[in-house]
């Protein structure tokens, strides 16, 4: 999710008729041609338990729906916009988020029941359950620091995101980010943005803050320069060489420290680089699509693929990406389609071709190629120009894979079943014997008898998941959990 300004003609909100139990909110009639749709709600009544106002803007109810843009205005005056596909046929769409990854910072589950904006419809019903919790507590401004940092996403790595907020009379004076490894981070930005305000305030930050000298100075000794008198931390570095000395350090200078506010929200957000420095391994999510009756597909769902779509998301998100040789016989290589994003690594393997017509660079793909084989192979189209490394293994080996996205300095890969299932076969069985795999992602298309293979014969392992969510995508249902 990103957040955007809020467009000056939706700052006249209409009157909401909100009643206390259910959470529910009637908006005026869609007509067919409706271009824009506004709801506003009270404190703790109506849309959004901590909100003031929101406002769904810019729905387009006609018979071809592409996109809909949702604002939530909150106490903070801050404004976060969210891009929804309402197609003509959608009848209900579920979305499920955990604090501020999903509508608004307040609610931990939102959900949109009887979405129908077809041709025909006039009526749509929102109800928003959620945490309520007091305005300018601890937890707001953690999850006021995690909705920032998010706006670096594939941008730090290795480096976690991070976002700080310094707050100062129950005011957020200042704000920051970390954007990508070698810039300052997050504490520096908010201090810059607060100035002289930010003595004797209180800094809100996200990851505790780093306190040795690596390609930027100590955090901790611009807060402690910087004069604020109190620092609340989300979670404790994992990373060694800080792991609570920053904490120590802030305390040392007599500023008052909390640490473990809003943590799981805190860890979710940089599960990856956890990962990594707790076991000096990659995280691994695997992902693939079924149909209905549980066949392997190779498809997506529509317009996954397109900016905002959860799979342009996944590849903006994530250091690497192994696919089949299958995705050579596209027409290019796989690229995120978010604004600025930067492309993960290509990793194809190449068991079962021994020649290999590489498809064309595009112009937006700006990421490397590395092509993984049991034997030698040959390339064409002159792929040395297209700065495409060919590495030869006796098998294929998920393990050595991994050891080389290691050093490469990757922290998350993304293992895409699509295509040429034999390429698949021994990583897949290696990675569930040696529990290389941290995280599952399975889209579920309506889609029946579409498929005569079965890679999932490598996979008929007891296992059960963790923390499993499930969430609508147009037609489609997301699965994600955890091993």
């Amino acid at each position: 999710m990103y957040c955007f300004p809020l467009s000056p003609s939706t700052h006249n909100l209409y009157p909401s008729n909100c009643s206390s139990s259910p959470h529910f909110l009637s908006p005026r009639p869609l007509k067919n041609q409706a271009k824009d749709l506004i709801f506003a709600s009270r404190k703790n009544n109506g849309f959004c338990s901590s909100a003031k106002r929101v406002s769904i803007s810019l729905i387009n109810s006609g018979n071809q729906p592409k996109d809909s843009i949702f604002t939530s205005r909150l106490k903070t005056k801050r404004v976060s916009v969210y891009r929804i596909s309402l197609g003509d046929e959608l009848k209900d769409s579920s979305f499920t988020s955990r604090l501020n990854y999903g509508f608004c910072s307040a609610a931990k589950r939102v959900s949109f029941s009887g979405i129908s904006l077809g041709n025909g419809d006039r009526l749509v019903n929102v109800r928003c359950t959620g945490e309520s919790f007091e305005e300018n507590g601890n937890e707001f401004y953690i999850r006021r620091c995690v909705e920032i940092a998010r706006k670096a996403v594939g941008h730090t790595s290795p480096n976690p995101m991070v976002g700080c907020v310094i707050v100062k009379d129950g005011k957020i004076v200042g704000e920051g980010f970390h954007p990508k490894a070698g810039q300052p981070h997050a504490e520096v930005f908010a201090l810059r943005d607060a100035g002289d305000l930010a003595a004797n305030a209180t800094a809100f930050v996200s990851l505790e803050p780093c306190n040795h000298y690596g390609r930027t100075p100590p955090c901790t000794e611009a807060l402690i320069k910087a004069k604020v008198k109190k620092v609340v931390v989300g979670m404790v570095d994992p990373n060694p060489i800080v792991a609570s000395t920053g904490v120590s350090r802030l305390r040392d200078a007599g500023i008052e420290v909390i640490t473990g506010v809003e943590e799981e929200l805190c860890r979710k957000l940089n599960e990856a680089y956890i990962h990594q420095m707790l076991t000096g391994k990659p995280f691994v999510t695997l992902r693939y699509s079924l149909s209905v009756d549980g066949d392997l597909l190779d498809q997506l769902g529509a317009e996954v693929m397109e900016s905002g779509g959860y799979y342009s998301q996944l590849l903006q998100e994530y250091d690497a990406v192994v696919v089949s040789s299958f995705s050579l016989s596209t027409k290019y290589f796989l690229s995120s389609k978010e604004p600025g994003a930067k492309q993960p690594l290509q990793i194809v393997l190449a068991k079962s071709s021994g020649s290999l017509q590489l498809p064309t660079v595009s112009n937006d793909t700006s990421s490397r190629t590395i092509i993984f084989s049991n034997k030698e192979i040959t390339l064409e189209l002159e792929a040395s120009q297209k700065g495409i490394e060919t590495i030869v293994l006796d098998r294929m080996n998920l393990a050595a894979i991994l050891e080389h996205c290691k050093h490469q300095g990757l922290c998350s890969v993304m293992l895409d079943l699509r295509g040429n299932t034999a390429d698949f076969a021994e990583i897949l069985q290696e990675g569930f014997e040696q529990n290389l795999f941290q995280k599952i992602i399975v889209e579920v298309l309506p889609i029946l008898g579409a498929s005569n293979k079965d890679p999932l014969k490598y996979m008929q392992q007891n296992r059960r998941l963790r923390n499993l969510t499930s969430r609508t995508l147009g037609e489609s249902i997301l699965l994600e959990g955890y091993f």
